[in-house]
C-alpha cells in the first residue's frame, strides 16, 4: 500500500510538472533552432560557385549538393516544371545582376532540406550585407481579394512571358511544392524604380504547399511577404530584417505557428519596421470588398526586440510597435510573447473600437513583456478602452517587466540562441 501511495504521488507530481509548464511563445522540449539555423552567416565560407543558373528553367531539374550554384539575374521556373533541390545545396545570389528565383504559377519547387543539412540561399559578396541579392518568389493560383482572378508581381523582372509573373486564381488548395529546412540570407535588394525585394514572397500560394523551418536573416526588405493565398507556416524565423518580419496583405488566409521574429533597433528601417504588418489592401479601390479580407491565425509566436539599452532606444525613436493592424482585417493571436516594443500593438486609426472590430481582433493568453504600452489606436495616447477589454481575466493575458536574460533561456548566445520562454525557471514546452 505504501509503495502504491508513493507511485501515485510521483505520478501526480509528474502530471503537475508537465501541465504546469509555460506554453507561451515558441515551444518545444528541445531548442528547434539548433542544427539548421545560422545566426552568424557572415562567418561562414560557402565556397565559390561551380554551376550557373540563368534564364528559364523549363524542364524538370535537380540541383545537387556537390555543386554550388550562382543565381544569375532573374531565373524563372516555368511551364509546369518542378525544380528539386537536394539537402545541403548552396545557391548564391549574384549581387551585380540582382539574382532572383521565381517559381511561376503552375510550377513547383521541392526544396526539402534536413535539420542537419539545410538548403542555403545566400550572397556572393566577400563582405555580405543586407540586400545583396533579390530573393525568392513562389507564385500560385490561390485566391486574392484583388479584382479579377490574376495579378502580377511588379519588381522590374524580365520574364519571357507575362504568365511567368502572374499569380492568383480560384484554387485555395493549390500546391507549389515544399520549402523545409531552408535558409535565405542577405536578400531584399533595393531597386530605384520598384523598391525593396523580399526574402521570401508567397503570392497566391495554396494550402497544399508545405512551408516549414524556413529562416530569413539580414534581409533589407520584408523577410516573409504573403500576398493573398491560403497558407500554413510553421517554425519560421526572421532575424534582423530591415523592414517587416511578416507582412500579410490582399486577402491572405494564413495559419502561422511556433515562429519567431528577432528585431534589432540598430538595423530597422527608418520608417519603423514591424514584426507583423497585417492589411487587406494597399489601395481600397483596387480590392474587391465582396471577397475575403486578410485573416491571420497566429499561435505560439515569439516577437522580440533585442536592445542594448531599451529605454534609451525608445527615447530616441529606434523602437516602434511589434504589430500594426490595418482596417478590415482579422487577427487571432494566441499564446504569444511580445517583448521590448513601443508599444506592443497598434491599431490603425480607421479601426473603430466597437464590438464588430473587437470580435475580429483576438488576443488571448498573451505575454506582454517590457513594452512601453500594450495595445493602442494610432495617434491616441489614451488606450483605456482597449486595456479594459483585453485586460479582462477571461483573455488570460499576462503583463511583465522582466529582463531578457530572465525571460528567455539563452537570448545572448551568438551561435545558438534559445528564445524559448523561461518564467521561474520553467521552460516553455508543449510537445
Amino acid at each position: 500500500m505504501k509503495n502504491f501511495t508513493q507511485i501515485l504521488c510521483l505520478f501526480l507530481l509528474t502530471c503537475n510538472t508537465v501541465f504546469g509548464q509555460q506554453e507561451k511563445g515558441i515551444i518545444g522540449y528541445n531548442n528547434w533552432l539548433t542544427s539548421w539555423t545560422e545566426f552568424q552567416p557572415n562567418k561562414v565560407d560557402y565556397g565559390e560557385p561551380s554551376q550557373i543558373l540563368s534564364g528559364d528553367i523549363s524542364e524538370d531539374t535537380k540541383l545537387l549538393k556537390k555543386n554550388t550554384y550562382l543565381l544569375l539575374g532573374n531565373v524563372f521556373v516555368t511551364d509546369s516544371t518542378t525544380l528539386t533541390i537536394e539537402p545541403g545545396t548552396v545557391i548564391i545570389g549574384d549581387f551585380k545582376t540582382n539574382g532572383t528565383l521565381i517559381v511561376s504559377n503552375g510550377s513547383k519547387i521541392i526544396a526539402e532540406g534536413l535539420e542537419t543539412d539545410p538548403i542555403i540561399f545566400t550572397s556572393n559578396r566577400g563582405v555580405k550585407k543586407q540586400g545583396d541579392w533579390g530573393g525568392i518568389f513562389i507564385l500560385g493560383d490561390a485566391p486574392t481579394n484583388k479584382f479579377g482572378n490574376e495579378s502580377a508581381i511588379d519588381y522590374g523582372l524580365r520574364p519571357s512571358s507575362y504568365k511567368n509573373i502572374s499569380y492568383g486564381g480560384d484554387c485555395p488548395d493549390s500546391n507549389s511544392g515544399i520549402l523545409r529546412y531552408v535558409r535565405i540570407e542577405y536578400a531584399g535588394k533595393r531597386t530605384k524604380e520598384y523598391g525593396y525585394f523580399n526574402g521570401l514572397t508567397l503570392a497566391g500560394v495554396g494550402y497544399k504547399t508545405v512551408i516549414e523551418n524556413v529562416m530569413v536573416s539580414h534581409c533589407q526588405g520584408n523577410s516573409f511577404n504573403i500576398i493573398g493565398g491560403d497558407v500554413t507556416l510553421e517554425k519560421m524565423v526572421s532575424y534582423k530584417s530591415s523592414r517587416n518580419d511578416y507582412e500579410f496583405n490582399h486577402g491572405t488566409q494564413c495559419k502561422i505557428t511556433n515562429s519567431l521574429a528577432i528585431r534589432s533597433p540598430y538595423v530597422s528601417g527608418s520608417d519603423g519596421s514591424k514584426c507583423m504588418y497585417v492589411a487587406s489592401y494597399e489601395n481600397k479601390d483596387e480590392s474587391d470588398l465582396a471577397k475575403r479580407m486578410t485573416y491571420v491565425d497566429a499561435e505560439n509566436m515569439t516577437l522580440v526586440n533585442v536592445s542594448d539599452d531599451l529605454e534609451s532606444d525608445i527615447n530616441i525613436g529606434l523602437v516602434k510597435e511589434a504589430i500594426y493592424i490595418a482596417p478590415e482585417t482579422s487577427l487571432t493571436l494566441n499564446k504569444t510573447v511580445i517583448s521590448g516594443f513601443n508599444p506592443a500593438i497598434i491599431l490603425d486609426n480607421k479601426i473603430y473600437i466597437n464590438s464588430q472590430n473587437l470580435e475580429r481582433l483576438k488576443f488571448r493568453e498573451m505575454y506582454f513583456n517590457n513594452c512601453n504600452g500594450n495595445i493602442f489606436t494610432k495617434g491616441q495616447s489614451n488606450n483605456d478602452d482597449l486595456e479594459n477589454w483585453y485586460g479582462n481575466s477571461i483573455f488570460k493575458n499576462v503583463y511583465s517587466k522582466g529582463d531578457d536574460k530572465e525571460t528567455f533561456i539563452d537570448l545572448k548566445n551568438d551561435k545558438r540562441p534559445d528564445f524559448r520562454l523561461r518564467i521561474n525557471k520553467i521552460i516553455a514546452s508543449n510537445d
